[in-house]
């Protein structure tokens, strides 16, 4: 299953927008099709489907994914349509000169922390071309880059005490071990995997900083919302036959979210 269900009334086109979750939970809509309506429709169907994580929701806007930045007018209405499906435009991800400039006009700050990750994959899928050879000199064999580790060599951190109702836990460069249940409304976060030994009936985000080889463990999966490294499911996309299961959580090849259940 895609990273957001496709509207009912686009079922052959991709999202406009893909909504995907950051380290503190917030939701980055990168818009990938400038279309006001279909927009806000897309994010009223999610709604729909889950009020209590989507409604009144802050929303940061990420306009990297088109070919040019929106006109004034254009941005200004589309700030008001989300507003009106019911969820809170409070930025934008960082950006160029000239989207920092678009925000400045918006009324908005400039949230920074969004962009790694997509020039991250950026970056990996167009690696930059070799220099050009030296002559009259030995040239330098070219060295590849390495990849970059994807967590701190950092112990991981163990929760002895169940995580409440609006408790939010973070575990950052490392696992995450919860020993007691995380009830609704609570959110716990990991850049690594997360293990959770009781019930997990909140939120669970691992691979904050974008580490797509996190997993999430549980023993008993009554989940909200599931993601890793911003790819989401909530409960009401995961089939009722895994709803109260021991279950695994991983991203495949294709970066779609799996949940399977553990033997």
């Amino acid at each position: 299953m895609a990273t957001a269900r496709r509207p009912a009334a686009h079922p052959d086109h991709e999202p406009a927008g893909e909504l995907k979750f950051g380290q503190v939970g917030i939701a980055n809509l990168r818009v990938r099709t400038l279309d006001v309506p279909r927009l806000a429709a897309e994010m009223r169907e999610r709604i729909g489907r889950a009020p209590k994580l989507f409604a009144r929701a802050a929303l940061i806007l990420d306009f990297g994914g088109l070919a040019r930045l929106p006109e004034d007018a254009s941005a200004e209405a589309l700030v008001r349509a989300l507003r009106d499906a019911g969820v809170h435009p409070l930025a934008l991800a960082y950006g160029t000169p000239e989207n920092d400039a678009l925000a400045e006009r918006l009324g908005l700050p400039v949230l920074a922390k969004f962009r790694a990750q997509y020039e991250r994959q950026a970056d990996a899928a167009e690696p930059s071309p070799p220099p050009p050879p030296v002559h009259g000199a030995s040239a330098a064999p070219v060295r590849e880059p390495l990849p970059a580790a994807p967590l701190d060599a950092a112990p991981g951190l163990v929760h002895t005490l169940p995580v409440r109702s609006g408790q939010q836990l973070f575990a950052a460069h490392r696992d995450l071990t919860v020993l007691g249940m995380v009830g609704a409304g609570a959110e716990v976060m990991a850049d690594g995997s997360i293990h959770v030994y009781g019930a997990l009936r909140g939120r669970a985000l691992a691979g904050a900083s974008g580490f797509t080889g996190a997993r999430i463990f549980c023993r008993e999966f009554h989940a909200e919302l599931v993601a890793i490294a911003g790819h989401y499911k909530v409960l009401d996309d995961v089939p009722k036959a895994l709803h109260g299961k021991t279950v695994q959580v991983w991203l495949d090849a294709d970066d779609i979210l799996q949940i399977q259940p553990l033997a």
